[in-house]
């Protein structure tokens, strides 16, 4: 039977479609097949990785049952797993039965409740520690309930959990130790953290910025220190990253400014720590030390001897002005530091060192000054002939300090100390005055050779010294009147102990008249002086002879001026008086002849009045009896009316006068009478020396508050030999006044007014006299 095209079609279809089929399920098989593979290897991989993972897996089913590997076993010390939980409990292996019954509670909670617990066990008879986590399985790993248990096996982390347990409460205590030692530390104390903000002060932070309280003081972030240059305390402390930071700082504390040394110390991650240390007394003992030191070494420079100070390391730190001088030392020596060595090096190069045969040695035995125990005590001799003492002192921060002290001069004054002495004695021995030396206790120390024979005191006496008590009795054999020794020992204890100068007179037996006297000494010693006045005693009574001869001349002539005064003018008053009555016609009219004889008798009078009263005053002031009438004189009136007197004299000698002065010059005190008499003396002999057509000036004026007159002319003058004979009164001829009594007198009277007169000539040139008036 043949098919038709469509039943071949459908045939084919189906033909196909069961091809089809076919290989969708041998694909499939084949997927399946690979999946099953891969669960079979994901499994054996989950529990190979289960094995060797650090828990261990126990599921316990409702009804008590477990399951788990036997790894577990192993750890809980059985042979094999067991089949329930119960049997996990054993005498000598598993878990203890209080843990057991704990476990048991435990998974019944999960069981009912899905509470997770957590416990710690450790088998009987084992020191491994295992920790149980245990909560409610998966429906996927037990769908009836059951409770998964994890074993962890810690027992070396429990070990080094107890050890950090350990070392926590070490630190734990530690810390508390360190919290409370900051907190009981008298300085303040800080921690930062990263940031730079305060976390932790102590009590002396908080007293220091005058908080509350810490909590208070970290709230606030109240610093210590203020900002310096724009940079605070926080910014400063975080720049401490390589290490530590200090610096010194100042801030206010309790009202005051201290000074304090800051400290930052970075603590790895944590932050920084820090405090302050209060140096403000170490500053003020450090201020007062320099200044001490300042004012210790400015004090060796006042001082004459030269002082210089090495230190440690043997290096000149100190040199005193004189040191320098004395060893010349060179400009910058203490500030380069110059090596005790060196220092000697240039001492010797310089000629400042005395003279030594092996030099290397000598400084060798000079450098163990340094190590010494004691100072030492040397005398150099220089080659210029300077003697130095040198002093040196170890110091215990094994310096050394060296003393030269210039002593040159002291052993050429010793010398020359040597010398007064024996020049003292010498002198002593050959004056003519007894001298001799007492102590305070009255001993006798020295005397010279006038001593001995003044007082007829023998050598073997005087070499044993004695004393003023023992003297005094030899010396009273000696004298006139033995009781008259004690005004010498009055004398003598006069000037030892109560430092008094006393003197006295006494007669010795000879007849020699000896004047004494104690004198005190500077050194505390007491001088008896002695000296023949015999010869002087006689001239002296002869003098006062005499003088009372002289006293009684002078009498005689103070009684002959007062009677001349009288007998002088009477007479001399008569004939005047008779003259001016002639002259007026009482005894009739006179011829011209008679009256040119009256004319001349009234000038003779007048004349002679004028030399009397001259000699009188000149008389009178030398004996110191002239009597003057004091008033207030207005100075250029006074001369002008004294220069008036005398024009018409000036007229007739064909002279000129040239007078200066002004009213303005005030006044003086002085005799008006007495006064112009002197002044006219002065103008009556320019008058007088200057010939026809010569000039005289009179300046009056004033020069430093003294009346000055100056009288001067162009005549003739004189010779200094002249002059000084005029002044004295011993003019060789007695035509001019300036060569008689009237340059003396002028003078005298100037003088009895407290002034000065001052003449000058020349010969040929004139005269100047100069009047200064008070």
């Amino acid at each position: 039977m043949e098919l038709s095209d469509t039943a071949l079609t459908l045939i084919g279809l189906l033909l196909a479609v069961w091809t089809l089929g076919a290989a969708w399920l041998m694909i499939a098989a084949g997927t399946k097949a690979q999946k099953a593979e891969a669960s079979r290897k994901h499994a054996a991989r989950l529990s190979r990785m289960v094995d060797d993972a650090p828990a261990v897996p126990m599921l316990v089913r409702a009804d008590g049952r477990i399951e788990a590997p036997d790894r577990l076993a192993k750890w809980l010390g059985l042979e094999s797993m067991p089949s329930f939980l119960s049997e996990l409990a054993g005498e000598d292996r598993g878990l203890p039965k209080v843990t057991l019954e704990r476990l048991s509670e435990n998974v019944k909670a999960a069981q009912k409740s899905a509470a997770p617990f957590r416990m710690v066990a450790s088998p009987v008879g084992s020191q491994r520690s295992l920790a149980l986590h245990g909560h409610l399985a998966d429906a996927q790993i037990s769908p009836g309930g059951a409770a998964l248990v994890w074993f962890f096996d810690f027992s070396e982390s429990e070990e080094e959990l107890s050890r950090l347990r350990d070392e926590t409460a070490r630190a734990r205590e530690d810390f508390a130790a360190l919290v409370g030692l900051i907190e009981a530390a008298p300085l303040p104390m800080w921690f930062r953290a990263r940031d730079g903000r305060l976390r932790l002060v102590n009590s002396a932070y908080v007293e220091a910025v005058d908080g509350k309280s810490a909590e208070n003081v970290i709230e606030r972030q109240v610093e210590l220190v203020e900002p310096v240059d724009g940079r605070s305390a926080a910014d400063v402390a975080l720049s401490a990253t390589d290490g530590p930071i200090s610096r010194e700082v100042s801030a206010t504390i309790a009202g005051q400014r201290r000074s304090l040394r800051v400290s930052d110390l970075p603590l790895g991650g944590e932050g920084i720590a820090g405090y302050a240390v209060d140096i403000e007394e170490v500053e003020e003992q450090v201020r007062a030390f320099r200044a001490f030191r300042e004012a210790q070494r400015a004090m060796l420079d006042q001082l004459s001897v030269g002082v210089a100070q090495f230190d440690g390391k043997r290096s000149l730190i100190f040199a005193n002005q004189p040191f320098r001088r004395i060893f010349g030392l060179p400009q910058g020596a203490v500030k380069d530091g110059l090596e005790f060595d060196r220092w000697l090096d240039h001492a010797r190069d310089s000629g400042r060192l005395p003279e030594a045969r092996d030099f290397p040695a000598w400084r060798d035995e000079h450098r163990a000054w340094f190590t010494s125990g004691s100072g030492s005590d040397e005398a150099w001799s220089l080659a210029d002939g300077t003697h130095l003492r040198i002093l040196s002192q170890p110091m215990p921060d094994g310096g050394l300090t060296l003393v030269a002290e210039d002593r040159t001069e002291q052993l050429a004054l010793s010398a020359t100390r040597d010398t007064l002495l024996r020049t003292r004695t010498a002198t002593f021995d050959s004056l003519f005055e007894s001298l001799a030396v007492f102590a305070p206790d009255g001993k006798l120390q020295l005397w010279n050779r006038s001593f001995a024979s003044f007082w007829g005191l023998e050598d073997d006496v005087l070499d044993s010294h004695p004393r003023s008590e023992e003297l005094l009795d030899v010396i009273g054999n000696s004298l006139a009147m033995p009781a008259h020794a004690k005004r010498v020992g009055e004398a003598i204890r006069a000037a030892t102990l109560d430092r008094r100068e006393r003197g006295g007179r006494v007669e010795l037996k000879d007849g020699r008249i000896l004047e004494f006297a104690g004198v005190p000494l500077p050194d505390g010693n007491g001088l008896l002086t002695a000296l023949d006045v015999t010869d002087s005693q006689r001239a002296a009574e002869a003098l006062q002879a005499r003088a009372s001869s002289l006293e009684e001349a002078d009498a005689l002539k103070t009684r002959f001026l007062a009677n001349m005064s009288y007998e002088f003018r009477t007479p001399l008053t008569s004939i005047g008086g008779f003259a001016e009555l002639l002259e007026a016609g009482v005894a009739g009219d006179l011829s011209a002849q008679g009256k040119e004889y009256v004319a001349a008798i009234l000038a003779s009078v007048e004349r002679l009045s004028e030399q009397i009263e001259t000699v009188l005053d000149l008389s009178q002031s030398e004996a110191g009896l002239l009597p003057l009438e004091r008033k207030k004189l207005e100075l250029f009136t006074f001369v002008t009316a004294i220069v008036r007197e005398r024009e018409e004299a000036i007229g007739k000698g064909g002279l000129s006068l040239d007078l200066r002065g002004a009213k303005s010059l005030g006044t003086i005190e002085g005799d008006a009478k007495r006064l112009g008499r002197a002044i006219g003396h002065l103008l009556d002999n320019a008058i007088e020396a200057t010939p026809a057509g010569g000039k005289i000036l009179v300046d009056v004026g004033r020069v430093k508050g003294a009346a000055r007159i100056v009288i001067s002319d162009n005549g003739k003058g004189m010779s200094a030999a002249a002059l000084a004979r005029a002044l004295e009164g011993q003019a060789a001829t007695p035509v001019a006044k300036r060569d008689g009594l009237g340059l003396p007198l002028a003078k005298q009277l100037v003088e009895a007014h407290g002034g000065t007169l001052e003449v000058m000539s020349q010969e040929g040139l004139g005269t100047t006299a100069t009047v200064l008036l008070p």
